[in-house]
Formats: C-alpha cells, sequence, structure tokens
C-alpha cells in the first residue's frame, strides 16, 4: 500500500516553526499542528507545564524547554544553536499564536537574522475568534494588544485611537477591565458598540454586545462577568462624509461674507460634518477668487 505524503508536513532540518495552540478547548488543534508537534526535536514553550497538559492530551511526547518573557532574548541564542546542529524546534505560547501579544517574536527574529527557515503553522487566536461573531464590519481592523496598565498612559494611547475607523481590538486583564473599560467609553463617546469575549471557547464563554455607555453597567451587574481573559472588540469611528464641492462652497461663502477663515472653517465643518484640512483648502482657494470675501482677520 503506497502512503501519500503531505510535503507541507514534512519537518525540516534546522528549522523553526511557529505554533498555534488552542486558547482555551484543547480540540481547537489542527491536524498540522500535531504533526508538527510530534515530529520536531525541541519544543519551546512559554510555559511548559502547559504545554505538557496538550501534549498529553494528544499522545505526544516531546523534549520542552521554557521560552518566556523573562528569558526569551537568552533563550533565543539556546534555540539558534540547536538550529545550528540541524535540529527541528517548535515554538509555542500558553494559548493562541507566538508572537501576538506572546514571546515568540524574539527568537523568531533572531532564527531569521541566522538565515534560519521560520514556518508559520496556523491556527486559533483569540482576536481573530472574537471578530468572527462580534458582527462588525472587519474589512479593517486594528489590534491594538493590552493597553497601558497605567491610568494616564492608557488613556493617551486612547484619546490616539479615537478617530481610527477601523474595529478596535484589545486584550485585557479582569482586574483591569473595568477601568479599561471606562476609558474607553470616556475617549471614544458612548453610542459606539462594544463586544466582549470571555474566556473564549472555555467552559464559561461569554460574547456580548451592548453599547460603550452600557458595557460598565453590565460588567457590574454579575461578579461573573468581571472573570477571566478579555477580548474585546470596539466599533470603529464612523467614515468622515465629505461634502459635495459646490454644497461646501456654497456654505463657505456664506460663512466668509461674515466671519473670519478660521471661524467660518470651524463652522464648515460642524454643518458638513467635512474634514477641516480639505474645507479650510476650499476656504483659501475661495478667497483668492474673491479678495473681499473673510475680509476680518483671520
Amino acid at each position: 500500500m503506497v502512503r501519500s505524503v503531505d510535503t507541507e508536513s514534512v519537518i525540516g532540518r534546522g528549522t523553526l516553526y511557529v505554533v498555534a495552540t488552542p486558547i482555551g478547548n484543547l480540540s481547537d488543534i489542527t491536524l498540522r499542528a500535531l504533526d508538527v508537534l510530534k515530529t520536531v526535536d525541541v519544543i519551546a514553550a512559554e510555559d511548559t507545564r502547559v504545554t505538557v497538559r496538550l501534549l498529553d492530551r494528544h499522545g505526544i511526547a516531546g523534549k520542552l524547554v521554557a521560552v518566556h518573557e523573562h528569558n526569551e532574548r537568552r533563550a533565543a541564542g539556546r534555540i539558534i544553536g540547536m538550529l545550528a546542529e540541524g535540529k527541528s524546534v517548535a515554538v509555542v505560547s500558553d494559548a493562541g499564536t507566538p508572537g501576538i501579544a506572546d514571546p515568540g517574536a524574539q527568537v523568531v527574529a533572531a532564527a531569521r537574522d541566522a538565515g534560519y527557515a521560520v514556518v508559520p503553522v496556523p491556527g486559533p487566536n483569540a482576536a481573530a475568534a472574537l471578530l468572527s461573531v462580534s458582527g462588525f464590519g472587519t474589512s479593517r481592523f486594528l489590534f491594538c494588544g493590552f493597553l497601558p496598565s497605567r491610568a494616564a498612559e492608557r488613556r493617551r494611547a486612547l484619546a490616539e485611537l479615537a478617530a481610527q475607523t477601523a474595529t478596535l481590538v484589545f486584550y485585557e486583564a479582569p482586574h483591569r477591565v473595568i477601568e479599561c473599560v471606562t476609558d474607553i467609553c470616556a475617549a471614544m463617546g458612548g453610542d459606539r458598540d462594544i463586544v466582549f469575549g470571555r474566556e473564549l471557547t472555555k467552559m464559561h464563554e461569554t460574547v456580548h454586545r451592548c453599547r460603550l455607555d452600557a458595557a460598565v453597567a453590565w460588567l457590574q451587574t454579575d461578579e461573573n462577568h468581571q472573570r477571566g481573559e478579555f477580548v474585546l472588540a470596539v466599533q470603529g469611528a464612523p467614515e468622515m462624509q465629505q461634502p459635495d464641492e459646490a454644497d461646501a462652497d456654497a456654505t463657505l461663502g456664506i460663512l466668509l461674507d461674515e466671519l473670519p477663515l478660521k471661524q467660518a472653517v470651524a463652522l464648515a465643518v460642524r454643518l458638513t460634518g467635512g474634514s477641516r484640512n480639505v474645507l479650510y483648502q476650499r476656504a483659501l482657494a475661495l478667497k483668492e477668487k474673491s479678495p473681499d470675501k473673510g475680509s476680518a482677520p483671520a
């Protein structure tokens, strides 16, 4: 009997594999990931105790080394040494995809810089899981990871994100989720929607969508709503619609007859919803055509 060989699952010598693992449910792992974990010489794990549970579930006995946020730079050198010996190495995090809000990026960078092949073995990702059930248009989204833990830094980061029209995705720890959502609402207003993903793929999985101005109240209605690991998806800012040029010029023309240029533009932005920069340039063009318009100080 001839057995066909999937060339994509053949393990290469001196190759680093970046393997996504379940974010909760241990059944959420690809057949290819299992093949790789069975076959590689070494598995570099964020927490070997967590990875052992996954391997035991699937009957895999592998040689494990620890690679976590506190030793990753040093461990990367050790892994390069293994690759130099012709060994194959799989890097895994405790849950999800290594390098995405988890250790792994430094090991990957070191392997690439040293000229070794780095192969992705895709699979579970908490951000993608929540986006798939959010109901938001997700042709554009921005993964923001964990916000700063200090309130002032977090609020500055959110202020910079407030005008983003893409869906925003955050990770958050349970002990900070209320203050985080409070700051998101303050920065972005209460009329956008937020989707909570709590304990995704686990026994107590919760997915809840509501307006931002109702989000903190939902968290506080039940202590269980504040437990577990969180993924948050926040609706992006509405796209700014540019007014028709003729309508914009007509509005600006009337305002420039009565107001200084800056005030006329500011009011035109409020009336039309257009971009300040665009309307400012239109106002300058109108003034050049009719120098008497906007004669009051700008």
